[in-house]
């Protein structure tokens, strides 16, 4: 499965309202735990079986939880048995799709 999600705590009490302290110990847990990964500027995506996938994603969750009063998860999960190397292969087959597309101008 692939799982994207953000965590974020709010209630920091910062004046700028930054929480890249926080997210950066969300992100450690996610590089620790080993599993194929990938941090964008709004969301961090995680390939695994569905008992791995999560518990990283609540360690991440709890490795927030010093930095403010409350937790905001967001998370989106594309769960297809079977498949595996699909946080590359996804986007593999899109680019490979959209150069089709520019070749043969258009759909098809």
């Amino acid at each position: 499965m692939l799982v994207a999600f953000s965590v974020a705590p709010s209630g920091t009490g910062r004046a700028d309202g930054s929480v890249h302290e926080a997210v950066a110990a969300a992100v450690r847990v996610v590089r620790d735990s080993g599993l194929p990964h990938r941090t964008t500027s709004m969301f961090t995506e995680i390939e695994g079986e569905w008992d791995e996938v999560f518990d990283v994603v609540k360690r991440a969750t709890d490795a927030v939880a010093p930095y403010g009063s409350r937790i905001s998860l967001v998370l989106k999960a594309d769960i297809r048995p079977g498949y595996t190397g699909e946080l590359d292969g996804k986007i593999e087959r899109l680019e490979a799709a959209v150069e089709r597309q520019e070749v043969d101008g258009g759909l098809e």
